[in-house]
């Protein structure tokens, strides 16, 4: 017969706390149960080895008697026995506890150190949190600039959702309970969708504020003029003053991207001119520039 290491099975170092067992056995059940597993006979086996991990650690007497005899346990009967709580610490939302498991369900070990089964458990009737979602709605910088809806499938089901303006590029909405089915009459899991958006042929998204670079020709950069502008809410003529050098930059307040869920604030956008020499010049054209270079 051997030694069983309930820390291991459960993932945890000896100093574990008692929220750290709570939490690694509430992570592992749910993973390992039979009615998420069906027909697993490994995940079964599993289950009852995370189920008695969990009998002895969150038990004080029995963690007691644990840690003082451990591989020891053929004389863990000079362990004076206690008469204390054998309370389980419950409260955990995700799962209760009901029945009781069988001697069968323990492993020699658990016999032999604490005399047999002994828990207020059963797989059967332990209520678990489902399972949560997670899924990825791809977008162009466009679509996140408006506040619109997608029809999403998951699992084979058609989601509307609403897609707000101001979205970022890796950020994650939650839909309460569109996950996986609770276990035993437990809650539903959740839904996560992360957004993915796509970068843009022109702009570049900087937080709420954009970037971008506008050619302007030689003429309209050294007399001035207009030039006009495609954004995201739409065209927007500036002018350019005369003399404007290449590589200036200006900004154009609230022309940006809109901020999430803050309707009617906008970030700014960020214009660079970029002077186009011209090219395939005439002769005439050559003769005329000649005789500006000697003014």
């Amino acid at each position: 017969m051997e030694f069983v290491d309930y820390y291991k099975i459960l993932g945890l170092n000896k100093d574990a706390k008692d929220e750290d067992i709570k939490k690694a056995y509430r992570k592992l059940a749910r993973k390992h149960h039979p009615d998420l597993n069906p027909n697993d006979k490994e995940a079964h086996k599993k289950f009852q080895q995370i189920n008695e991990a969990n009998e002895v650690l969150s038990d004080p007497e029995k963690r007691k008697k644990y840690d003082k005899y451990g591989k020891d346990w053929e004389h863990a009967d000079q362990f004076e026995r206690a008469a204390g709580s054998r309370s389980r610490n419950q409260g955990n939302a995700n799962y209760e506890y009901s029945g009781d498991f069988g001697e069968e369900d323990f492993s020699e070990f658990f016999s032999s150190m604490f005399g047999g089964g002994g828990g207020r458990r059963s797989s059967g009737n332990v209520k678990f949190r489902g399972q949560d979602f997670n899924a990825e709605l791809h977008i162009d910088l466009e679509g996140a600039y408006t506040t619109h809806q997608q029809t999403i499938s998951v699992n084979g089901k058609n989601l509307r959702i609403t897609v707000p303006a101001g979205i970022e590029n890796g950020q994650k909405l939650k839909l309460s309970g569109h996950g996986g089915p609770g276990v035993n009459g437990g809650p539903n899991g959740d839904l996560f969708i992360t957004f993915v958006i796509a970068d843009h042929p022109s702009l570049k998204r900087v937080g709420n504020d954009l970037y971008t670079t506008v050619d302007i020709d030689l003429y309209t950069a050294v007399l001035g003029g207009e030039v006009t502008i495609d954004t995201l809410g739409g065209k927007v003529k500036i002018k350019v003053p005369p003399e404007t050098q290449n590589g200036t930059k200006i900004k154009l307040k609230g022309k940006g991207f809109p901020l999430y869920k803050k309707e009617g604030e906008f970030g700014d956008l960020y214009i660079t001119y970029a002077i186009k020499i011209p090219t395939k010049l005439t002769p005439r054209e050559k003769e005329l520039f000649t005789e500006l270079s000697k003014l």
